[in-house]
């Protein structure tokens, strides 16, 4: 208990140092949000002045910093400068396509690193370790930009088997709409699939093989366990502690969106809004969504060390 509470204290600073510099650097970016009303004759410098006082712009940047910090914390996201619509709605409208690509994705990569890294490090120097090892290698050298437009070129454009733009309008009514959301999701929900678990792969990998060498694996062994045993209850608890780590980091992606994927695909999700909003300069969605992912990443952080004590419980001390 007394662990889990000072990690919580340490916690606390840390976003707010993240809340400190996500707001000043964005406040004092370049770019206006009302440049978009600079062509339009009909916009009067008055009439963009008053705008600017509704939208609280005119107040001192600490003012306006402290105003936001409190409203965030009390779920009140703030409204777009370009749609005036709130950002929680505009990200609660994004998110569920996100979750379902970008989340599905990370759960088969999970289910598939971990047991193909730890057979693979266990089988080290294997023709089956070889095999795994070159196609993480394939999976981990060619970035996902690159995978996906490959793969809109083979299935969508010359085998046209699968469409190549996502509809985030379909809704999921009857059989016939599933088997389309299933086939509009294959291809990025693989691209994502085949980086990630080409990265946790080799990290698991490489902690069973530091593991294997170390003088409780071999006492294990002259005790009479089983090999089975031997891996379960004493290789892989500790081979997870930096994958672990690793998936502690990723997680947050889950719920902010994969930006370069979603651009490829035009999956309207959490990360193709963040690019449109920086474009904008639409600074209160850019804020809410950079302010959501450090929290996300500070308590997925929190949860890892917690894990750390179960895996391990010298951490602990």
């Amino acid at each position: 208990m007394n662990y889990f509470i000072k990690r919580v204290l340490i916690s606390l600073p840390t976003l707010l140092a993240i809340s400190v510099v996500i707001f000043f650097i964005l406040a004092l970016a370049p770019g206006d949000p009302l440049s978009e009303f600079g062509s339009n004759p009909n916009i009067t410098p008055e009439i963009r002045e008053n705008i600017r006082k509704s939208l609280g712009l005119d107040q001192p940047i600490y003012i306006r910093y402290f105003k936001w910090l409190f409203a965030f914390f009390q779920g009140d996201l703030g409204y777009s400068f370009t749609s005036r619509s709130p950002v929680l709605e505009l990200i609660l409208q994004r998110l569920p396509n996100t979750l379902m690509i970008v989340g599905l994705a990370y759960l088969i990569s999970v289910i598939f690193a971990i047991p193909v890294g730890l057979i693979s490090g266990m089988k080290r120097y294997s023709l089956l370790d070889n095999i795994f090892t070159s196609i993480a290698l394939f999976g981990y050298s060619i970035p996902p930009f690159f995978t996906g437009l490959l793969l809109i070129i083979i299935f969508s454009i010359q085998l046209k088997w699968l469409p190549f733009i996502y509809d985030g309008n379909l809704k999921v009514t009857d059989l016939n709409s599933f088997f389309l959301q299933i086939k509009q999701s294959l291809m990025p929900i693989v691209v994502l699939s085949l980086y990630q678990t080409a990265v946790l792969m080799r990290f698991m990998r490489s902690s069973v093989t530091e593991e294997l060498s170390h003088d409780y694996v071999r006492t294990a062994y002259s005790k009479g366990l089983s090999t089975s045993k031997v891996v379960i209850n004493h290789i892989l608890r500790n081979a997870l502690i930096p994958v672990v780590t690793l998936i502690a980091l990723d997680i947050p992606s889950i719920f902010t969106g994969a930006l370069v994927t979603e651009q490829i695909f035009r999956i309207p999700g959490i990360g193709a809004l963040l690019i449109e909003s920086i474009y904008r300069s639409d600074t209160p969605v850019v804020m809410s969504i950079a302010m959501i992912y450090g929290i996300l990443i500070v308590i997925f952080n929190l949860i890892a060390d917690l894990s750390y004590s179960w895996l391990d419980p010298r951490v602990r001390l």
